[in-house]
C-alpha cells in the first residue's frame, strides 16, 4: 500500500486526485493539506510514502515546502502538479528536491502511470518540460564534465543505471549490494555533481549520453 498526502488548495483538485488514486487498491490518501504550512504538519504526523504537491499556493509555495521538507530530512516521494511550465519553476521544484514534476492537464491514466513509476524511483516529468531541464543543465556542462572524473567506479555504473530508469531496488539486485548501500552511493555521486535530485541527475545523464 502506497500512502500518500496531498497537497493543493483547491478542494476539488484534491477530491479529484483522490477519488482518482483511491480506484486502485494499492494507493492510499491517509491526509489532505490546503497549503504548505499545512503540509508539513500532516507530512510529519502520518509519515507518507509520497506527496502530490501543488506549486503555486497561499503563503509558503511548493517549491518553498518541497524544500523545508528536505531540509527535514523527508525521505518521501514527491511530485509536483502544477499548471505552471515556467522553465525556472521546474527547474528550481527540482533542485529543492522534488522528484517528478507534472503538469495539470496530464490524463487521468497517465497520471496513474507517473505516480507508479515515481513510486519505483524512475523519472517523471512531463515529456514537454524535459527539454527545459536538459537545456538548463546543458549550460552547466563544462564544470560538471570535470566533476565526473570524480566519481568512482560504481557511483558512475549507477549513474547510467539511473539514468535508465532503474530504481534503488532494481540497481542494488542488478548488482548485488544491498539497497541501502544503493542510496548512500547516489547521495554520494548527487552531492559530487551537485545535483539536488536523482531527477536532475537523469536527465542530465541522458542528454550528455551517459548510457
Amino acid at each position: 500500500m502506497t500512502r500518500i498526502v496531498l497537497v493543493d488548495d483547491h478542494p476539488m483538485m484534491r477530491q479529484g486526485i483522490r477519488q482518482l488514486l483511491e480506484l486502485r487498491d494499492d494507493f492510499e490518501v491517509v491526509a489532505e493539506a490546503g497549503n504548505g504550512e499545512e503540509a508539513l504538519e500532516k507530512v510529519a504526523q502520518y509519515q507518507p510514502d509520497m506527496i502530490l504537491m501543488d506549486l503555486n499556493m497561499k503563503g509558503m509555495d511548493g517549491i518553498q515546502t518541497v524544500d523545508a521538507l528536505r531540509q527535514r530530512g523527508e525521505k518521501a516521494c514527491i511530485l509536483m502538479i502544477t499548471v505552471s511550465d515556467n522553465d525556472n519553476d521546474v527547474i528550481a521544484a527540482l533542485r529543492a528536491g522534488a522528484d517528478g514534476y507534472l503538469l495539470k492537464d496530464v490524463e487521468p491514466e497517465e497520471l496513474i502511470k507517473a505516480v507508479l513509476a515515481a513510486e519505483r524511483g524512475n523519472l517523471v516529468v512531463s515529456p514537454q518540460l524535459t527539454r527545459i531541464l536538459a537545456r538548463a543543465l546543458r549550460d552547466e556542462e563544462p564544470a560538471r564534465n570535470h566533476l565526473t572524473a570524480e566519481l568512482t567506479g560504481r557511483e558512475m555504473e549507477i549513474l547510467k543505471m539511473i539514468a535508465a530508469g532503474s530504481s534503488n531496488k532494481l540497481i542494488a539486485r542488478e548488482l548485488g549490494i544491498s539497497e541501502a548501500t544503493v542510496k548512500v552511493h547516489v547521495k554520494n555521486l548527487l552531492k559530487k555533481l551537485n545535483f539536488r535530485s536523482r531527477v536532475e541527475a537523469a536527465v542530465w545523464a541522458v542528454s550528455n549520453h551517459i548510457l
